[in-house]
């Protein structure tokens, strides 16, 4: 039988949708299989968009009939009936997932008296235990408790179990008198998540629909963007740039057509907040002059044309509500950024008894990486800002609270271009590589650094107008705590400042690289694939034990196989005879570390291969951090196993540096980015003192 926790609310509207995507989310970085089950829907035919957006989230793996229980139809036909069905199906569900979100209903059919009253029924039934959700819109912190009390009761009265209460869109200036008043007394675990406008702002198309408007101009796929708030533009223009907003929609009388120039250009610049949309009212569209105008100068932002008058678009308009659903990326990040931050996800996991899996699948570590970074917010530079897979990375990274982000270049041409993408990076910083003040301070310290070089202040200005220099300067002087580059650059041209600048921590002995491989079920590392081409026994030592240390840090348990075309003592040469060589440098200098080595890849992976040839070894068949004997051999079986096994590969990841600095692939992705600043941002945590395993002895004692 799965375990399972039910989510409950006492009211409609109280954002449970929120509240079970969190829960998804959570357990889904926890164990292997989630299943999402809703025992009461509202209609067979009509799509539930929760349990739709549940099914959404990218590691949960099931079809969504399986997910519907009964519908209020069959329940007032005969209530016993539908429970009965509804815990068959539970049961069925429960032998094919490791853990079911079951989601209570959502209080559509108004003539069931007391939904919560059957809500609890059916978790007493399933023997799921509660999770209560109530909603803080406009009540105070002691009505949200007594709602709380009298919800509690009336599940205990029907023997369900409830764990724990999430009290959810509340005003921002009451959280902390809530979650005291929501915890006195109480032993179990209490969360209170803030209202979040966004959550319930209804897109650009929902705008569309209401007014009976259609689009003139601009990207069709901007309608499902969220409208936040809105702005009557019944004003000369100067007046109404005073007013925009970000994400605002512009309502305009289509008779003042030197508006929406105007409106279009705030919209592009950078230096006024982006728009979501414009709509024109009076079914007047624009006159030919104006738009031969404004097809020169190609945007995405929707241009609406209603046949409405102003005041009646407004009024529609303002009613239109959202909902949280699938498909709805920024929606969707921000609710999970917003739980995340809100709820305590180990105790609620320890209120419904969650064990780990021991499968790790590559979304789940990725999402181990996103949750890691997020505890603890680091300040990673990106160089690389006019980039449009950087911006679209960076508005990401900021949803989702991984970390705090500088871009490089022109602050004016870097907001003009994300305003054009609809990308929002309000939060992020951006520093020119040219600010004379950072220009001098990094200059004077980069002649130091390099005066036995022969370098000169005069040369030093030049050189650290180069952005890979700037960022690498940036995270020496402790302005920012790792860089992320090579989007645009090569690799060299990335990590080349960081030799001359940040240099290797103490005890190592050379800068090396690791792939995290991400198969099927496992995460394993691959090293070197990306910067030492023929390292020596001393060098291949070192970077077996940095690796090492990589894997520990990211949660994987290192069992360390240093490859060979060799098994053992079963043949010779000099390649064997090196990787042997740094096996034995290895052992000595790290005797808790677990190695094997001269050892073939089938062997090192293989339980079955292992056991016939080197029966009896902690690490064959079972290794973790495989080690390559050079470049060449490394970059090409990373390669190989990410094309032919479908493996995410994650890295390269640099290692032994002072500070973290992390090199992307030019053809790198959105999803590759957001992973390496991950990444990056837990090595600056790990370096900040937060380490949660030692980096041993130092493989400067191998080289000995």
């Amino acid at each position: 039988m799965a375990r399972s926790v039910y989510i409950a609310s006492p009211e409609g509207d109280s954002g449970k949708s929120t509240v079970a995507l969190g829960v998804v989310d959570l357990l889904t970085r926890r164990v292997g299989r989630v299943g999402v089950f809703r025992p009461l829907a509202a209609s067979a035919t009509e799509t539930d968009l929760v349990v739709e957006l549940l099914l959404s989230h990218p590691l949960v793996r099931q079809d969504y009939a399986d997910a519907l229980g009964v519908t209020y139809e069959a329940m007032h036909r005969d209530p016993d009936t539908a429970l009965g069905e509804i815990v068959r199906r539970f049961r069925e569900l429960s032998t094919r997932f490791d853990v079911l979100v079951v989601l209570g209903s959502d209080y559509t059919d108004v003539s069931t008296p007391s939904e919560l009253a059957f809500n609890a029924r059916v978790a007493a039934n399933l023997g799921t235990p509660v999770v209560l959700v109530v909603h803080g819109r406009s009540r105070t912190p002691a009505e949200i408790r007594t709602t709380a009390d009298v919800a509690r009761m009336e599940l205990a009265a029907a023997h369900a179990h409830p764990v724990a209460v999430i009290a959810n869109r509340v005003a921002d200036a009451d959280v902390d008198e809530v979650r005291q008043a929501l915890g006195e007394g109480s032993t179990w675990p209490v969360s209170v998540i803030p209202e979040i406008p966004l959550l319930s702002a209804p897109t650009v198309g929902r705008l569309m629909a209401a007014c009976g408007g259609r689009m003139i101009s601009g990207n069709p796929q901007w309608l499902d963007r969220v409208a936040l708030g809105f702005v009557v533009a019944a004003m000369s223009l100067p007046n109404v740039l005073t007013r925009l907003h970000p994400d605002a929609t512009v309502i305009a009388p289509g008779d003042r057509p030197d508006l929406l120039p105007g409106l279009v250009l705030a919209h592009q610049s950078g230096t006024f907040p982006h728009l979501s949309a414009i709509v024109l009212t009076g079914g007047y569209p624009p006159p030919e002059s104006v738009t031969r105008l404004l097809d020169g100068v190609p945007t995405d932002l929707p241009v609406l044309l209603s046949d409405l008058d102003t005041f009646e678009t407004a009024t529609l308009l303002a009613g239109v509500r959202g909902r949280l659903t699938a498909g709805q990326r920024v929606k969707v990040e921000t609710a999970l950024r917003v739980f995340a931050e809100s709820v305590d996800g180990a105790a609620l996991l320890e209120s419904f008894d969650v064990a780990r899996s021991g499968v790790v699948t590559p979304l789940m570590f990725q999402y181990q990486l996103l949750e890691r970074a997020r505890a603890d917010r680091r300040h990673i530079v990106l160089p690389e800002g006019d980039d449009d897979r950087i911006l679209t990375a960076t508005a990401t990274l900021l949803r989702l609270g991984v970390a705090r982000l500088t871009l490089l270049g022109d602050e004016t041409a870097i907001r003009a271009r994300a305003s054009a993408l609809g990308m929002d990076i309000s939060e992020a910083a951006v520093v020119s590589p040219d600010d004379p003040e950072l220009v001098e301070r990094f200059a004077a310290e980069y002649t130091r650094l390099r005066a036995a070089k022969g370098m000169t202040l005069q040369r030093a200005r030049e050189t650290v107008r180069d952005v890979s220099y700037f960022g690498t300067m940036m995270v020496h002087l402790g302005l920012a705590d790792g860089m992320v580059s090579g989007a645009t650059h090569t690799t060299a041209h990335t990590i080349r400042p960081s030799f001359e600048i940040i240099k290797t921590a103490p005890g190592t002995a050379i800068v090396s690289s690791v792939f995290l491989m991400c198969l099927t079920d496992r995460v394993l590392v691959y090293g070197d694939c990306a910067v030492n081409p023929d390292p020596t026994a001393e060098q291949l030592a070192d970077i077996a034990v940095s690796s090492a240390a990589t894997a520990a840090r990211f949660g994987i348990e290192p069992r360390v196989a240093l490859l060979s075309y060799s098994t053992g003592t079963s043949g010779g040469g000099a390649d064997v005879d090196k990787v042997r060589a740094a096996t034995d440098l290895v052992k000595r200098a790290r005797p808790d570390l677990l190695v094997e080595g001269p050892i073939q890849y089938d062997a090192a992976v293989d339980a079955g291969v292992a056991r016939s040839k080197l029966p009896g070894s902690a690490v064959a068949g079972r290794a973790t951090v495989l080690i390559f004997p050079d470049l060449n051999t490394g970059n090409n079986t990373y390669k190989a196993v990410q094309r032919s096994a479908g493996a995410v590969a994650i890295g390269p990841v640099l290692q032994g540096l002072n500070k973290p600095v992390n090199d992307l692939s030019r053809g790198a992705l959105v999803a590759d980015i957001v992973n390496t600043v991950a990444i990056t941002a837990i090595q600056a945590a790990e370096a900040a003192g937060a380490t949660e395993v030692p980096a041993g002895a130092g493989t400067a004692e191998v080289a000995r």
